[in-house]
């Protein structure tokens, strides 16, 4: 997400970057009941992990530093770098699954409010559409850290 190379791209946008995803996955498996269920929230320091609004709360807070970080990095790139740079196919693919995350995670956030209902089939397909596209991010990201692919390369 945060394209190396980049004037404003530094070591704290970058971290800023993994500590929000780490957050995200983290609590985003955590309101599952998995880490009680295989005594990982019983370890100490992880009890939290176990208590489904605290983990809720943080995965909606993680989400908009998320959002903030994908517009903010689109902005300037549409506005300030596009002649100098251009999307890798590794950056499409990322880039293509981050969306899918943000919009099914934004539908998913919307069913929460009062006054609004989804049919069960569609809460459903959401969930599991959100999972996938979820392990995809993660094995999209594994890929390109492992092959070192960027979000960005200078065409100059």
């Amino acid at each position: 997400m945060i394209p190396s190379g980049m004037p404003d791209s530094g070591k704290s946008a970058h971290w800023t970057y993994r500590i929000v995803l780490f957050f995200l996955a983290v609590t985003g498996f955590a309101q599952m009941p998995i880490f009680k269920r295989y005594y990982i929230a019983d370890i100490p320091g992880l009890g939290w992990l176990d208590q489904f609004y605290m983990t809720h709360f943080m995965h909606y807070l993680a989400a908009v530093f998320l959002i903030g970080l994908v517009c903010y990095h689109m902005t300037a790139y549409i506005l300030l770098y596009r002649k100098q740079f251009r999307i890798t196919p590794a950056g499409y693919v990322r880039g293509s699954v981050l969306a899918g995350l943000l919009v099914t995670g934004i539908l998913m956030m919307i069913k929460n409010f009062p006054g609004y209902g989804y049919p069960s089939a569609l809460i459903i397909t959401l969930d599991v559409v959100h999972i996938v596209f979820t392990v995809t991010f993660l094995a999209a990201s594994t890929w390109a850290l492992a092959g070192k692919q960027k979000w960005l390369v200078n065409v100059s």
